[in-house]
C-alpha cells in the first residue's frame, strides 16, 4: 500500500518537472498492451561521462515478439570511440557518418516507447544512459515501469541453487533457457534475444 502510494507520488513529482508538455504522453496510462525491450551500445560504462552510440528496441504483444516493429537508431558522438568499446559493439566512427544528433534520436526513441513498460538485461544501466540525455532536455527521468530479466531468472533458479551462486551472464542465461544466440552483438539483436529470454522465463519453465 505504502509502496504504491510512494510510486505514484514519485511519478507525479517527476511529471511536475516536465519542461515540454509535448512529452506528457510518457506519464499516461499505457493502453497498448505492449512491452518494449531495449538495449543501448555506448562508449563506456559510466552514465555520467559516456555517450550512447546506438539504441535498439523491439515490442512484445500477446506473448509474441513483433519483429516488424523494431527500432534502431545511431547517435552522433562528441568524443573518440575507444578501441576497447569497438571490440564489444563493433561500432566505428565511419559507422556514425549518417547518425542523428542525440536530441532528435532520443526524442524518436521516446515516441517509440510511449508509456509502455520497459524490459531489459541490466536495464538500470541503459535507463541511466537514456536519463543522461532526457533530464537536461526535458527535466524528467523515464517514468516507465521497468522489468529486469536477470532478476526474473534469479528468482526462477534460486530454489535449485540454494547457495545463491547463480551465473547471471547474458550468454549463460540464453544457454540455460535453451535459446539461440543470434551472434552479432548489436543493440537490436540484444533486444530481440532479451525479449526471447523474457518470454521463456514468464511463459514456460526453464
Amino acid at each position: 500500500m505504502f509502496s504504491s502510494f510512494y510510486n505514484k507520488w514519485k511519478k507525479n513529482r517527476n511529471l511536475s518537472n516536465l519542461k515540454d508538455p509535448n512529452f506528457s504522453f510518457l506519464f499516461e496510462d499505457d493502453l497498448s498492451d505492449e512491452y518494449v525491450v531495449f538495449d543501448t551500445e555506448t562508449t563506456g560504462l559510466n552514465p555520467k561521462t559516456d555517450e550512447i552510440l546506438s539504441i535498439g528496441a523491439v515490442k512484445i504483444k500477446d506473448n509474441k515478439i513483433l519483429t516488424s516493429k523494431t527500432f534502431e537508431i545511431y547517435l552522433k558522438n562528441s568524443k573518440d570511440i575507444s578501441s576497447e568499446s569497438i571490440l564489444i559493439h563493433g561500432i566505428r566512427e565511419c559507422d556514425l557518418v549518417d547518425a542523428k544528433d542525440p536530441q532528435s534520436a532520443i526524442k524518436e526513441f521516446l515516441h517509440f516507447i510511449g508509456s509502455r513498460s520497459l524490459i531489459g538485461y541490466y536495464l538500470e544501466f541503459d535507463v541511466a544512459m537514456i536519463n543522461r540525455y532526457i533530464k537536461p532536455m526535458l527535466g524528467v527521468t523515464l517514468p516507465n515501469k521497468m522489468i529486469e530479466v536477470s532478476e526474473i531468472y534469479f528468482e526462477k533458479t534460486i530454489s535449485f541453487i540454494p547457495q545463491g551462486n547463480i551465473d547471471l551472464r547474458f550468454d549463460t542465461i540464453l544457454k540455460n533457457c535453451k535459446l539461440p544466440n543470434m551472434g552479432a552483438h548489436n543493440a537490436v539483436n540484444d533486444a530481440i534475444m532479451t525479449a526471447m529470454i523474457y518470454l521463456k522465463l514468464t511463459k514456460e519453465k526453464i
